[in-house]
């Protein structure tokens, strides 16, 4: 089920919904560029499991408005608005990639109603205290990251033409990603059914502007709004060891702040294998055993 929902600021949301209908509910929050229609477990596994997952286009991606300015700490308004539409008093938050510390903000600002986090090779943020932001980072991400901090106009302007550019042909962007994707990133962007999810995703992400992407990097390499120290709820950080995309340090980083916080790392793991991954987080997610 896909619908819009409006936010107190009149921006459009667009939002889907798959699984079981009256399951538990998770919010899936999508990577960079991304949509809702990110890749996530088949609607019969969520039905089977008894999982209702809930994903929606952040400002400025597929059919959601702009939000210009936010910050990461922005996405409490928006997911509120969305478990409002739909009559939730509670749920759990997955977050992958760029989507994790926005799945972060939602565990540490709203405690009453999220029931469980899960951040994905997420990032630590950008004024971490005793991390090496870009050790052990694909020199691409390196450049992007600090250009975006440096220079936010340069770096829009940059990213302008490559978004449009990869929004008509979206195997671009996996064949600018892949002189840094190990093997075992290889062989997963590799299988059909998940190269198929990416390329839809990237294509209905920058469909309408390249703004949601813009803006994500200003909001993840700015002030996030919140410390991740003040998270109460459980929360699971998984990260693969060999990521050269948001690298295995930030999650330790995170871990050693965050209370009430497991570290998971798998030794043979780099960015991509976080898809393979998500159907056990989201069975922990609504109850199950430790993943």
């Amino acid at each position: 089920m896909s619908d819009h929902v409006r936010t107190a600021d009149g921006r459009q949301l667009r939002v889907e919904v798959s699984g079981d209908p009256r399951g538990r509910a998770v919010f899936l929050l999508h990577g960079m560029p991304g949509s809702r229609v990110g890749p996530r477990p088949r609607p019969m596994f969520l039905y089977h499991r008894g999982a209702c997952l809930i994903s929606y286009d952040r400002p400025g991606y597929g059919g959601s408005d702009r939000h210009q300015g936010r910050q990461v700490a922005d996405v409490v308004q928006d997911v509120s608005v969305v478990a409002d539409a739909l009559e939730l008093d509670s749920f759990a938050v997955v977050g992958r990639s760029g989507g994790a510390p926005h799945a972060l903000a939602c565990a540490a600002l709203l405690p009453d109603r999220v029931t469980r986090a899960a951040a994905l090779v997420g990032l630590a943020p950008r004024d971490a205290e005793g991390l090496d932001w870009f050790a052990g980072m694909a020199p691409s991400n390196v450049d992007e990251f600090r250009t975006a901090y440096t220079d936010p106009e340069r770096f829009a302007a940059r990213l302008i033409p490559r978004s449009t550019a990869i929004g008509r042909d979206p195997e671009r962007l996996l064949a600018q990603l892949r002189k840094d994707l190990t093997d075992d990133d290889r062989s997963i962007v590799a299988d059909t059914a998940i190269r198929s999810m990416m390329l839809r995703n990237f294509r209905e992400a920058l469909r309408r502007s390249p703004y949601g992407w813009i803006d994500d990097i200003l909001a993840l390499t700015g002030p996030w709004g919140f410390d991740p120290a003040d998270i109460k709820v459980p929360v699971l950080l998984w990260h693969g060891e060999h990521d050269v995309f948001s690298p295995v340090s930030h999650t330790s980083w995170l871990a050693a702040r965050i209370p009430h916080s497991r570290k998971v790392v798998d030794p043979g793991a780099a960015h991509f294998t976080a898809l393979r991954a998500l159907p056990r987080i989201i069975d922990w997610l609504i109850g199950g055993p430790v993943v």
